[in-house]
């Protein structure tokens, strides 16, 4: 058995369903927990989580015993973070506001060695390569890293068509929650003007050939975007699960009683 394939990837390629959950507890043992679940991917989130390289580091050794993909979102697209991720053993990343090609194709640059990229070498510092036990790790790293670029914006948008042509990106994610604010309906991702814009990105990257995702915490609309083309959807947060959870549990027992929470519906989170 090869235990450095890319499943995750492999699903991506072949646009085959696969099922994530979104992970901002910023937590080892939660992301334990969450790993033995059932997902295909976990969301380590680095831009709007309080993560930082030895949390991230923490959750991915949290993770790795289980059979599921850590995918971490870096703050940032810049190619020093994304070096340091990559060394720490995340071969997967959602590299969030991507507005043009020539940005992805940086993005694909920092996430490849020479000659293909700039990445920069330094695996017998690095958890990616088991501090240099693996004695392949730099003919076939390249090749492990999963990259995709996340759409949240008007300008994305407008240059979806050449972003998803770019060779190296293998897949789109779309960001209802930031588009909605770049297309002025701040908060209201269930606007139809974004709605429609987030069809219509979907069927414009599933016509290009690549992989589709998103993310909703509302199974109905979860359940509508993997019948509507998305090949990759997080369904749920832990943040939000344990909200509800404690919320709803707090309100059976108050005085008066008080009804058990159920989903909300149209939002992202």
């Amino acid at each position: 058995m090869d235990t450095y394939r890319n499943a995750f990837r492999e699903a991506l390629v072949a646009r085959e369903r696969a099922i994530g959950l979104w992970m901002g507890l910023a937590d080892p043992t939660c992301a334990e927990i969450c790993a033995g679940a059932g997902f295909d991917w976990l969301l380590v989130d680095g831009e709007h989580a309080p993560n930082d390289l030895r949390s991230i580091l923490a959750q991915l050794r949290a993770v790795a015993p289980y059979d599921v993909e850590a995918v971490v979102r870096p703050p940032v697209g810049d190619a020093v973070v994304l070096k340091q991720y990559l060394d720490l053993g995340a071969r997967s990343l959602i590299v969030p506001m991507v507005e043009s090609a020539g940005q992805a194709r940086a993005l694909v640059a920092a996430t490849r060695y020479p000659p293909r990229g700039v990445r920069g070498v330094g695996s017998a510092l690095a958890r990616a390569s088991r501090w240099n036990t693996r004695p392949d790790y730099l003919a076939r790293a390249d090749s492990e890293v999963c990259l995709v670029v996340q759409i949240e914006s008007r300008a994305g948008l407008d240059a979806l068509d050449e972003i998803v042509a770019v060779e190296g990106v293998d897949g789109v994610f779309i960001g209802p929650a930031d588009l909605s604010g770049s297309l002025g309906h701040l908060g209201n991702p269930g606007h139809p003007e974004v709605t429609e814009a987030v069809a219509d990105a979907a069927r414009r990257v599933n016509a290009a050939g690549k992989a589709v995702g998103i993310l909703t915490s509302d199974e109905t609309l979860a359940r509508d975007y993997l019948a509507g083309g998305f090949s990759f959807v997080a369904v749920g947060v832990d943040t939000t699960l344990l909200a509800r959870a404690t919320r709803a549990l707090a309100a059976r027992f108050r005085e008066g009683g008080g009804e058990e929470a159920g989903p909300e519906r149209g939002g992202v989170y």
